[in-house]
């Protein structure tokens, strides 16, 4: 399904509502409006590289079994080479391994045997410059702009420098990868965001609490990307 996804459209800006977020009470009803977004995104934690606990691969089935829509994986892993395979058979389109984690490059290189796309994330503490060694083989770059483990934070600032940075060195190098950010995005900063470089957001509380559903996916409708 990510197939019309890579490389990025010029000037696309994509809208990554999070299930973790999401009203489980009621799942499918909770994601009648994120399913209008362009792909879904899905946060995995294993309760050692952070301290939460998210749920696993059986989750993301039944997503699948509600949409067409594409569903990339988030894997805040300490060890992601053991859970790349689980994911990748419940139809995950897209998984991101953390620099930080346990053999990154083994992880990606199994997400492609596999035929997923793949994507390279740090956590805000880490410099840009340590995922730049994958640009030549990933599809996407998350930057995270809280600290990975709970939703509803805010929004680190030092994040659009980072931002700025990795889409500086995509451009170098000439490739068409999307800039995923995730963590305290709100409506009011999705411009700072995306003339800082980014393309593609995500949101959990800020869209799955607000009444306002349909405004922001027709806000990003509208958004066009001024990259840096």
């Amino acid at each position: 399904m990510f197939k019309s996804f890579f490389p990025p459209p010029s000037g696309k800006i994509a809208l990554n509502p999070s299930i973790l977020s999401a009203d489980f009470s009621c799942l499918k009803r909770s994601l009648k409006n994120a399913l209008k977004a362009d792909w879904l995104h899905v946060d995995i934690m294993d309760g050692h590289f952070v301290d939460n606990l998210s749920f696993g691969p059986h989750i993301l089935r039944c997503v699948k079994k509600i949409t067409s829509k594409p569903v990339d994986v988030h894997l805040m892993v300490e060890n992601p080479v053991k859970f790349v395979v689980p994911f990748a058979k419940a139809g995950a389109d897209l998984i991101t391994v953390h620099v930080e984690s346990k053999e990154p490059s083994k992880s990606i290189k199994l997400i492609k045997e596999l035929n997923v796309k793949a994507g390279i994330t740090l956590r805000p503490q880490t410099h840009a410059k340590k995922i730049f060694p994958f640009l030549e083989i990933v599809n996407l770059v998350l930057v995270m702009s809280v600290n990975p483990g709970f939703g509803g934070q805010e929004f680190i600032a030092s994040s659009l420098e980072k931002i700025r940075l990795v889409r500086k060195e995509i451009n170098r190098l000439g490739k068409k990868i999307w800039i995923q950010v995730d963590g305290g995005i709100t409506p009011k900063n999705v411009a700072k965001l995306v003339d800082a470089g980014a393309d593609c957001l995500v949101m959990g509380n800020s869209f799955f609490n607000s009444r306002k559903q349909k405004e922001i996916i027709a806000m990003f409708r509208n958004l066009r990307a001024h990259f840096i």
